[in-house]
């Protein structure tokens, strides 16, 4: 069995999909200590064997939430059309630094120029460059509502999630784990990926706000 993270992290690597309706790139987070590139998706990694082949595993999926100061008044957003109207309503709505590569600001900004609302959001959207204040800042009562992915939203103290983006214009980001091939530890890295994908992890999933891929 793995004795702790630093070995895990040798073991195997997961990564961060955005859907293919993402305007965002899409984003890989590897754990692995191997020279892996990046901006290479993981099919290609598997094509470049680089992680052993079919030990693919999808392990979760999360959305994109709307959150709100703990204990305000949480806005309808039920659909696209009460999503708008809750945006053009909002006094102030606040994100992550596109500019720096936040991929749920910038699958926003590309939403609302979708839904006609750009120009209107556009004064009223306070941009964070700490990411630290995305969350803070709303459960100050400084910013009315929130974007970021609903497993950071469930787990930050003083706000309260909204609801989930409606689905016609939702995006969601793909967690999934490979073996790598220079791993000396492979069956560990096996039995990992078994583990954090099998139906009886879903619970745990679904309780820190993710879906099932």
């Amino acid at each position: 069995m793995m004795r702790n993270w630093r070995e895990l992290a040798a073991l195997c690597f997961f990564m961060g999909l955005a859907a293919a309706k993402s305007a965002a790139a899409a984003e890989i987070k590897i754990l692995s200590g191997s020279a892996i590139e990046p901006a290479m998706a993981i099919s290609m990694l598997e094509k470049e064997a680089k992680i052993v082949a079919g030990s693919r595993a999808d392990i979760a999926k999360v959305g994109i939430g709307v959150f709100v100061r703990k204990g305000a008044p949480k806005p309808d957003i039920s659909s696209v059309d009460a999503f708008k109207r809750a945006m053009l309503a909002a006094k102030s709505i606040g994100w992550n630094d596109p500019a720096a590569g936040a991929p749920v600001s910038i699958y926003m900004l590309g939403a609302f120029e979708r839904l006609g609302v750009a120009e209107e959001m556009e004064p009223k959207t306070v941009t964070f460059k700490q990411r630290s204040e995305r969350f803070a800042a709303v459960a100050r009562g400084e910013v009315e509502i929130g974007f970021n992915q609903i497993s950071e939203i469930v787990a930050a103290p003083g706000v309260e999630l909204a609801g989930p983006v409606p689905g016609a214009i939702q995006n969601h980001t793909l967690f999934a784990g490979g073996i790598v091939a220079a791993s000396k530890e492979q069956a560990g890295a096996k039995a990992l990926l078994r583990f954090v994908s099998a139906p009886a992890a879903q619970a745990i999933w679904t309780a820190k706000g993710f879906e099932a891929p």
